[in-house]
């Protein structure tokens, strides 16, 4: 049997015609029996997918061949086989749904109008030399924050990317504008769009860490300015980059320990509980009574 592997991956470049980019992305998939989630716009691709090594390899030199691919870095994670359900490749307005299409801007290099990107050892490098005055500001939806994040970082109050803009409009954060903010998430994409948004309203000096946690945990694991675990948008929920992470998430129910999410026991919720095995058990502590998710986490890609 061959090796499982998981992909995740985007880039930016201008799209043509979206719907015929969607029509060979799906028969290509189909055709190495890939499962997972592509997202296409006029702006690019997004996606996460599994399956056997050799069939990703294949995909992954086929995708490079489009215009505008060739430099997508693609990041590798182990898979058991059955991280997807199914294969979903669309067409969307948005790769990361900010509500707000026209905020950046892109050409076959990428996003023009973002951040500066910098690797993990930049990353460090202007933390070294600037110190305090640089802040890291999480990109992602607050809930991923509880069980890992760059240390001292700022977590918005969001539920899903929709709450972006209008944090960064509400005054929050107007203090930052003329500091080193770094953005960063999981893969890169969701801080291509935030940078840009940061950018057009007055920040001064943006950068996002290129790669996002990924490449960061993969380069320092424990050792760096990383702390916990990376929440991932699969079936496996959780990526460490060590076998023994520091567990920084506390449990809704005891404050115990974990970094283990659980889905609501309601079906019609999408909201995540962060429970420990032994409340996990009590069947009466998997119900959060919250008010459900605006975010759809099948959208949800890096």
């Amino acid at each position: 049997m061959d090796i499982q592997k998981v992909i995740l991956y985007y880039g930016f470049t201008p799209v043509a015609d979206p719907l015929a980019l969607k029509m060979w992305q799906l028969t290509l998939c189909e055709s190495l029996n890939l499962k997972g989630r592509v997202l296409i716009s006029e702006h690019g691709i997004n996606g996460t997918l599994g399956g056997n090594m050799s069939d990703l390899k294949k995909y992954v030199r086929q995708t490079k061949l489009y215009p505008g691919f060739k430099k997508i870095d693609f990041k590798w994670s182990e898979g058991q086989g059955d991280e997807f359900p199914r294969l979903s490749v669309r067409v969307k307005k948005e790769l990361v749904s900010f509500a707000s299409p026209t905020e950046i801007q892109v050409d076959v290099n990428g996003v023009v109008n973002g951040g500066k990107h910098l690797r993990p050892e930049e990353v460090n490098a202007l933390v070294e030399e600037r110190g305090d005055d640089v802040t890291f500001f999480d990109g992602r939806n607050a809930f991923e924050a509880k069980i890992g994040k760059f240390r001292g970082a700022i977590v918005p109050d969001t539920l899903s990317s929709h709450d972006f803009i209008g944090e960064i409009e509400s005054g929050k954060y107007d203090h930052l504008k003329e500091k080193p903010v770094v953005t960063y998430c999981t893969g890169g994409i969701r801080c291509e769009i935030l940078s840009a948004v940061m950018v057009n309203r007055g920040f001064k000096e943006v950068y996002q860490v290129k790669g996002g946690i990924v490449r960061y945990g993969e380069k320092y694991g424990n050792d760096g300015l990383w702390d916990g675990s990376l929440y991932i948008f699969d079936k496996r929920m959780v990526q460490d980059f060590s076998k023994d992470p520091e567990i920084i998430g506390e449990c809704e129910k005891c404050n115990g320990k974990t970094k283990s999410f659980r889905n609501c026991a309601n079906a019609k919720c999408h909201q995540l509980i962060l429970l420990c095995d032994e409340c996990a058990a009590e069947q009466s502590n998997t119900q959060c009574g919250h008010t459900p998710l605006r975010m759809n986490h099948k959208d949800m890609v890096g």
